[in-house]
């Protein structure tokens, strides 16, 4: 399993992933499940993905193809889509139809094993900056002001804080801390999700990632925000009243 986590907010993009795959306790290894389509001076979309490596690596790799394929145009190729709208839609159709294919191919295998979903943010030239939760069907929810933030994977146990401290208006800063100490609280408590953990932001407008930082075990930034974020869970515990 994993956990990634996107955020949308008025100053930019900030997301945050882990690397974690396993297939049983004792099959665990380390992947990549951050990546970056872009044009220069045009257009960012950044996709995480989670569920099936072997779905959502088909998928990744169809999406790189078409952009490589002298028929691309805007109908198949994200980076000729004229909206985050329309590259939503063709993630989404890839993905339904890569998942569609791997279970037809595999009959033991079930639909459920097959399962994969993305998040989808980015920007282009004189549009908005969008973000996209894409389920295994291929259809697809939006990050909104009312909820600036969308999750896929181990999402229950990182999400309190989110709800809590996460607003449209939220500096880049905060939303950095934010995003890892809901993916602290998610290590702490599930061991489907493992480091090391990918983190970017994209500034509105910038059409380019603008911080991108591997986080590995002993990072000691991340071990010393873990450790002053659980002494002042246990103050405030200490300290509540009932």
């Amino acid at each position: 399993m994993t956990y990634c986590v996107g955020l949308k907010l008025n100053a930019g993009l900030v997301l945050l992933s882990d690397t974690r795959t396993n297939a049983g306790l004792d099959n665990i290894s380390s992947y990549r499940k951050m990546f970056f389509f872009s044009e220069p001076g045009e257009r960012i979309i950044a996709v995480m993905t989670a569920g099936s490596l072997s779905v959502t690596q088909t998928t990744l790799a169809r999406l790189q193809e078409a952009i490589e394929s002298p028929e691309a145009d805007e109908s198949n190729s994200i980076l000729l889509a004229p909206t985050m709208l329309r590259v939503a839609d063709i993630i989404g159709n890839t993905l339904a139809l890569t998942r569609a294919e791997i279970t037809h191919r595999s009959r033991d295998l079930r639909q459920s094993q097959a399962s994969a979903s993305l998040i989808v943010s980015g920007q282009r030239k004189d549009g908005d900056m969008r973000m996209f939760l894409i389920y295994p069907e291929g259809n697809h929810i939006e990050a909104t002001d009312d909820t600036p933030y969308l999750q896929i994977g181990e999402h229950k146990y990182g999400k309190p804080i989110l709800d809590r401290v996460v607003t449209p208006a939220t500096g880049l800063e905060d939303a950095k801390k934010a995003v890892l100490l809901s993916m602290d609280s998610t290590l702490r408590s599930n061991l489907s999700v493992g480091m090391p953990l990918d983190l970017a932001v994209i500034e509105k407008d910038a059409l380019q990632v603008t911080e991108q930082r591997r986080i590995l075990e002993a990072d000691p930034q991340f071990t010393q925000m873990s450790q002053a974020w659980s002494n002042a869970l246990r103050e405030s515990f200490v300290n509540v009243k009932i």
